[in-house]
């Protein structure tokens, strides 16, 4: 004789599917760190990519999207000879400005970034100096949905 499941949606159904491992969307965030400091601009974008990887968390784990951060701290070296790959963010492999239609251009910094021109986003007309946790949510969203199938 079949069975069948009760699962309180109707008399009967299907039981659920098996669980099949999480696909993972990595988060790569890169940063100028001096003597274990970083700039006030970094410090915000480190705040709020925390923020958008908690919530791309809940919002995607409907999904079996799982949200990874991966966090590079740069030498000074390295920040000298490339400053606008400080405060730089990719998701998926690609970087955030592509998911969002930004264009990357940059202005002078303080602190530990010395004279350098750091890195800034700028989109719709509006300028960040530190990248908000809604772009980082809206790329994070943007790359996702390439990962959903069918």
């Amino acid at each position: 004789m079949p069975t069948t499941t009760t699962c309180g949606c109707g008399p009967s159904c299907d039981p659920p599917p098996a669980t099949t491992a999480a696909v993972t969307l990595p988060i790569v965030w890169q940063r100028l760190v001096s003597g274990g400091e970083t700039c006030p601009r970094c410090g915000s974008t480190q705040a709020a990519v925390e923020r958008a990887v908690a919530t791309l968390t809940e919002v995607l784990r409907p999904l079996n999207i799982e949200p990874t951060l991966e966090t590079i701290g740069l030498d000074q070296d390295t920040f000298d000879q490339a400053p606008t790959e400080s405060n730089r963010i990719w998701i998926a492999g690609r970087p955030l400005e592509e998911w969002v239609g930004a264009q990357v251009s940059g202005s002078q910094c303080c602190s530990v970034c010395g004279d350098n021109s750091c890195r800034t986003l700028r989109i719709d007309g509006t300028t960040y100096e530190g990248v908000p946790e809604s772009l980082i949510v809206k790329a994070g969203l943007a790359a996702a949905s390439t990962l959903v199938t069918a």
